[in-house]
C-alpha cells in the first residue's frame, strides 16, 4: 500500500502488486501515512478473501500511520489477516462512507444500495443514476464473474468535492473469460475494450445483448464518469483502461472507448477477475438522468 493512491496514478498501484499465488498474502504499507482509493481497498479485501478461502496464510505488519483509523473503520482488517496496532472508537458511517461489503446474492446488493442512498446527498433524480452504476456492476459480478467470494464494493463521500469515489473488485473469470464464450477475443485488451462497447454483451454473441443484458452497463458507467469529468478504471487479466479526465469541454459519448482520453497499459500482473473504480460528480446527476433518458 503506497501513499496518495488514487485513480491518476493506479497503474503504479497494481504493477506494484502480484496476485499470481493466492496461497500466501503479503501486506506491506508505506510508512508514514496511507491514502486508498475504495478501489484499492476494495481489491485488497478480495484478494485477501480469496487467499483466506483457499486456506492460505498472511505475512506482514501493520504500522500506525496516519489515516489506520480510516482503514481499520472501513473493515479492511477483517479480511486482511493482520494484528492492527492501535484501537479506534467507530463512529457512524452513514453519509460518509460505506465500510467494505461482501456481496454474494441479490439481496445483499439491495442492502448494498440501500447504504449508498444516504452517501448521495441528493435527490432521486440525481441519486438514480449512480445507484444504476452501483447495481449494474455488482449485478454483472453475480450473474458472469463465478467469483468464489462474491463481489467486494465500498464508496467514500467527499464532501468538498462533492464527489463520490466507488470501488468494485471480484475474483472471478475476468472480462476475457466472459467475453471469449461469444467473442473472438484473445486478449484481456481486446476483452475489455470490446466490453466496454455499446450493445456488445458476454452472454451472447448478437448486437444488441438480448432481454436479460444488453451490453451497455460499462459503456453508460464509462460516459456518467466521462460527462461528470472524472476518472474510471477497469483491471481485469493484464490490462487496465483508465480514463483520464477531458478537457473542460462538452463530453461525448464515444462507443469507442479509445475515442476518449485514456491510458490503456498491458504487461500488468496478471488479476483473474474484475476490478472497477469510478470517481462520481454528484452535483452531475441531472445530467446522467439526461444521458440515461438518452
Amino acid at each position: 500500500m503506497p501513499n496518495g493512491n488514487i485513480l491518476q496514478n493506479f497503474t503504479g498501484f497494481l504493477a506494484g502488486n502480484d496476485p499470481s499465488d493466492t496461497s500466501i498474502f503479503k501486506f506491506s504499507m508505506h510508512d508514514r501515512w496511507v491514502h486508498m482509493h475504495p478501489a484499492a481497498i476494495a481489491l485488497t479485501a478480495c484478494a485477501a478473501a480469496l487467499v483466506e478461502s483457499r486456506g492460505g496464510r498472511f505475512e506482514g505488519e501493520v504500522l500506525p500511520v496516519r489515516s489506520l483509523n480510516y482503514l481499520i473503520r472501513t473493515g479492511l482488517f477483517d479480511y486482511v489477516k493482520l494484528p492492527v496496532p492501535i484501537e479506534i472508537r467507530e463512529h457512524e458511517e452513514a453519509g460518509r462512507f460505506i465500510p467494505i461489503t461482501q456481496i454474494r446474492s441479490n439481496d445483499d446488493l439491495k442492502a448494498a444500495i440501500a447504504n449508498l442512498v444516504p452517501l448521495l446527498h441528493a435527490p432521486q433524480e440525481i441519486a438514480d443514476p449512480i445507484k444504476y452504476v452501483f447495481s449494474e456492476m455488482v449485478r454483472n459480478v453475480l450473474e458472469h464473474s463465478s467469483s468464489p467470494v462474491g463481489a467486494f464494493v465500498t464508496a467514500q463521500y467527499y464532501k468538498e468535492s462533492n464527489r463520490i469515489a466507488i470501488g468494485i473488485a471480484d475474483a472471478g473469470i475476468g472480462i476475457l473469460g466472459h467475453m471469449e464464450r461469444h467473442h473472438p477475443v484473445r486478449t484481456h485488451q481486446q476483452a475489455i475494450e470490446l466490453a466496454l462497447q455499446p450493445g456488445i454483451s458476454g452472454t451472447t454473441s448478437r448486437i444488441g445483448g438480448n432481454e436479460f443484458n444488453a451490453g451497455a452497463g460499462l459503456f453508460f458507467t464509462k460516459s456518467i464518469a466521462a460527462f461528470s469529468k472524472n476518472m474510471f478504471l477497469l483491471y481485469s487479466g493484464d490490462a487496465a483502461y483508465r480514463l483520464l479526465i477531458g478537457d473542460g469541454g462538452e463530453a461525448a459519448l464515444n462507443p469507442d472507448p479509445k475515442k476518449d482520453k485514456h491510458k490503456f497499459p498491458t504487461g500488468l500482473p496478471n488479476w483473474t477477475g474484475t476490478l472497477i473504480g469510478i470517481d462520481i460528480n454528484v452535483q452531475q446527476g441531472a445530467a446522467f438522468a439526461d444521458l440515461l433518458d438518452h
